[in-house]
């Protein structure tokens, strides 16, 4: 446990986030992991199916992880004002709103799956391997809500070690299964997605298991009743983040949609692109995660001038961390993204193209979308979606200017 109402506040949230952002690098590492396993034993058309799914998939755990973000606050904020019998009360109606939320979300998610991707025009020829991914990942939102649920109430509780431990056990295992499922029992891309979602399983028991040693962590029956003014308070920190990642979803849905036109060798570059990108957004996510908790506890503790200090130490943290990671990607970038590509070397060289040339892009873009995702993380900013579609558009535009003058040409279907 970790009180975050003394001492100061740039150390605080500097180490406080640094398991986070490894946690967060090992998770983005194990979805990279299926990238690379795909693209390499699978084919390009496989890796493109991933990437034609992979916005659908992201507006489902986007709504997960804003509803679990939001919990943790109120979590954060009664823990920081050392009120721990409401704690219980309040992880008690948390367990049963994130069960109907799960239920909704898995009904709906596997409803819309195949509408969605026709509206956005999936190729034909990757379609079905990305249909057979979502369901996969649709089924498995309740273990996903549960690992995103229990990692940001430690979190909540100051502790992100256990976390950072969890996903080291995901991440070995992740590896592992997906070569079993995918090389071995030749599962195809479904194969990756059972893979996930079995290493989030075991990563949110191991998550579970330390919070119960915990002595603040004492559920009884009791706590399990319906408070309906807690179920309202809850909904409305977790909804507007939800709404947010929403919104950020159908942004990405929309870049899809024209990526999609151009074909399997586009959607293959894009998608490369996109997982090695997530690499860069960590420091973000870690920093605003450590934010989040340092600003609850201190809210609960009526430390309003340490929430501010807090705001601006984090900016620095951001800006600094950015600028060391888009560098990196820029200069390595490109031999990166061959990890991900396997095929024939007029293929290799025409995903590569689309790839860099949107990854420079986004990596010079990206120090301010850290900045900004400062702001969005303590004002709950909607326009954060509006801010990534304008990037997406903006990388796109470079993509065609790339293809034009590398000499590929790619025809919109």
């Amino acid at each position: 446990m970790k009180n975050m109402t003394q001492g100061n506040p740039l150390k605080l949230i500097l180490m406080f986030s640094m398991p986070l952002m490894l946690g967060n690098i090992l998770q983005e590492f194990y979805t990279i992991v299926d990238t690379i396993i795909v693209g390499q034993f699978l084919g390009v058309k496989a890796l493109a199916s991933m990437g034609a799914a992979g916005w659908i998939q992201w507006m489902l755990l986007s709504v997960v992880m804003g509803f679990a973000q939001g919990f943790s606050i109120k979590v954060a904020n009664l823990y920081g004002a050392n009120n721990h019998e409401r704690i219980s009360k309040t992880i008690g109606n948390i367990v049963i709103a994130c069960l109907v939320i799960a239920l909704l979300l898995t009904i709906s998610g596997e409803l819309i799956i195949i509408p969605i991707l026709k509206l956005l025009q999936t190729p034909n020829d990757i379609i079905q391997g990305a249909i057979a991914y979502l369901r996969v990942m649709a089924g498995g939102v309740t273990i996903t809500l549960m690992y995103n649920l229990l990692s940001c109430v430690l979190r909540a509780f100051g502790n992100s070690k256990t976390p950072l431990l969890a996903m080291v056990i995901a991440a070995s295992l992740n590896v592992g299964l997906d070569l079993l499922f995918v090389c071995v029992f030749h599962l195809g891309i479904a194969g990756a997605a059972i893979a996930t979602i079995l290493a989030q399983l075991f990563a949110s028991l191991f998550c579970l298991l330390v919070l119960y040693k915990q002595s603040i962590f004492s559920l009884k029956s009791e706590h399990f009743k319906i408070q309906r003014h807690l179920i309202f308070e809850l909904v409305k920190l977790g909804l507007p983040l939800a709404l947010q990642n929403g919104i950020i979803s159908i942004g990405g849905m929309i870049v899809q949609f024209v990526v999609n036109g151009y074909g399997v060798i586009f959607v293959a570059g894009f998608t490369a692109t996109n997982k090695l990108y997530g690499l860069l957004e960590t420091a973000a996510i870690s920093f605003g995660y450590a934010l989040t908790t340092y600003n609850a506890q201190n809210y609960g503790a009526l430390e309003y001038q340490r929430v501010r200090e807090g705001v601006n130490a984090s900016a620095l943290i951001s800006l600094v961390t950015s600028l060391i990671i888009a560098l990196i990607m820029i200069v390595f970038g490109r031999n990166i993204l061959t990890l991900f590509v396997s095929g024939s070397q007029n293929e290799i060289n025409a995903v590569l193209e689309v790839a860099y040339h949107y990854l420079f892009i986004m990596a010079v873009c990206f120090s301010y979308h850290c900045l900004w995702g400062r702001k969005e993380f303590i004002m709950q900013k909607l326009l954060l979606g509006l801010e990534l579609l304008y990037y997406c558009i903006l990388a796109i535009n470079g993509l065609n200017w790339g293809i034009d003058e590398s000499g590929f040409s790619y025809q919109k279907c």
